[in-house]
């Protein structure tokens, strides 16, 4: 068992690693959680986050990039109801690993790059 929750973690960090900023420069502009988002992707790729804040936030970052969850991601606003039930759970489960600095770096980074 410990093994095929080792294998999914793989998948689920292959998965953000090469899908997370592509879907949040898309998005960013209209979902409310994208700063949370992108506050988790820094804290889940910082070394001095416990590993199992890292397994939680990296979760919800997948599911959160994969195109085909509980409701489709092409329903407007809709679709991203469910991704935000799920970052923001993860959010309130672990939030207190997301640092100021996490935080900091979300805001610079939604700040200087160009969302159009």
């Amino acid at each position: 068992m410990e093994t095929a929750q080792t294998d999914q973690q793989q998948r689920d960090a292959a998965t953000v690693r090469t899908g997370f900023w592509p879907k949040i420069k898309q998005v960013a502009r209209r979902v409310p959680f994208a700063e949370d988002a992108i506050a988790g992707w820094y804290a889940a790729n910082d070394p001095a986050t416990p590993s199992w804040v890292r397994a939680i936030l990296i979760g919800a970052l997948a599911y959160f990039v994969v195109p085909i969850d509980a409701v489709p991601d092409v329903f407007a606003l809709l679709g991203y109801a469910d991704d935000a039930a799920v970052m923001l759970g993860a959010i309130k489960a672990v939030g207190s690993h997301i640092t100021p600095g996490h935080r900091g770096r979300a805001r610079r980074w939604l700040d200087s790059t160009d969302l159009a």
